[in-house]
């Protein structure tokens, strides 16, 4: 009975923690983007090629990157003019192809919201302006880099905040370039913002609705990787994004999964994970996540604490760290530690 009273109290915290009685903003409920991108109906009708074309929504990466393979190159170019946001989005897609769908299908939406992601240079591996607009961008080259990472952010992260200049740190654009630079850059980053995030800290941060979504998007964008060649990623996994990588971890074949600010992922410990990539956890002692009651009672909440000695995880140094967004930060043991574990190098 005691066991059951201290559960139910932790949930009745964790409930009002999120109505905002411990300082949490409220949040926006959102509506997951998923399924297969838009133009779909139109790519699955196109017989220029004399050959169907593999479905979007149903056609491994494996398959769409052999489809791809026996396309000449007027071929190619021809599928990019005509579905640049199916092509733009399609996983197992050769990466380059991707880069000019998505600057293509960037520019024709003539929106000031997306002006910066049109600039010359950037290699735009996913882009979808459904909902609040979804992004992944790649710092460094997924062909020739030995070692790749993955940054999965958290809540209030989308198209137009992806790459802000306010707070960098605490957003993928940023963390990713830290990471590369970190690096010497010597791997290639993804940030990617393949998912419809929480918005403020509300009811959708502290369920695993939108996370069970972007999980299932982030599994199969890992499989894209694979399928034109990259190597086995690195996951770094941000706050609500941490969710995320707990439920898509014993399917992303990733080398490693590093969480940081992590309010729990939605597993009692490492085993939990089903996973056989090494798991490492960050938490600063200024990080405001550290308020949040670690539980799972009746759908809220996210479980165990990542950085707890019962967790099972590898500890990263964040002494150095600042806040919720500072990991990434310039000079921080954190920064150092995660660019070893990106380039193999930390055991």
């Amino acid at each position: 009975m005691r066991r059951y009273g201290r559960t139910l109290a932790a949930a009745v915290l964790a409930a009002a923690v999120v109505a905002g009685t411990a300082g949490w903003a409220s949040g926006d409920t959102q509506r997951a983007v998923t399924g297969p991108p838009p133009g779909s109906a139109a790519w699955r009708a196109d017989t220029s090629l004399g050959r169907t074309l593999p479905d979007p929504a149903t056609a491994p990466p494996g398959r769409v990157a052999a489809f791809f393979d026996g396309l000449t190159q007027r071929q190619k170019d021809s599928l990019v003019r005509r579905h640049p946001l199916v092509v733009g989005n399609l996983d197992g897609a050769p990466v380059t192809l991707r880069y000019a769908a998505n600057a293509r299908a960037i520019r024709a939406e003539h929106s000031p919201r997306y002006e910066r992601l049109a600039a010359p240079g950037r290699h735009i591996l996913a882009f979808d302006p459904r909902g609040r607009g979804q992004v992944a961008e790649v710092y460094g080259d997924l062909a020739t880099a030995r070692r790749v990472s993955v940054v999965v952010p958290g809540a209030d992260i989308d198209a137009a905040s992806f790459d802000r200049t306010k707070n960098p740190y605490g957003t993928p654009a940023g963390m990713a370039a830290a990471l590369r630079e970190a690096t010497n850059d010597r791997t290639a980053v993804v940030a990617w913002t393949g998912y419809t995030t929480p918005v403020g800290v509300g009811l959708d941060a502290a369920t695993g609705d939108l996370a069970e979504a972007g999980a299932r998007r982030l599994v199969r964008f890992t499989r894209g990787l694979a399928a034109v060649g990259a190597h086995r990623p690195v996951l770094f996994c941000h706050s609500y994004g941490s969710v995320v990588c707990g439920l898509a971890a014993h399917e992303v074949n990733a080398s490693d999964i590093v969480v940081y600010g992590s309010p729990g992922m939605r597993a009692a410990d490492v085993a939990g994970l089903r996973t056989d990539a090494r798991v490492w956890a960050a938490k600063d002692a200024s990080d405001w996540i550290s308020k949040v009651p670690n539980v799972e009672f009746a759908g809220l909440g996210h479980g165990a604490d990542p950085a707890g000695p019962g967790f099972g995880a590898r500890r990263v140094p964040a002494s150095l760290a600042r806040g919720h967004t500072g990991y990434f930060a310039p000079g921080t043991d954190s920064l150092r530690a995660f660019a070893a574990i990106a380039e193999g190098t930390l055991r």
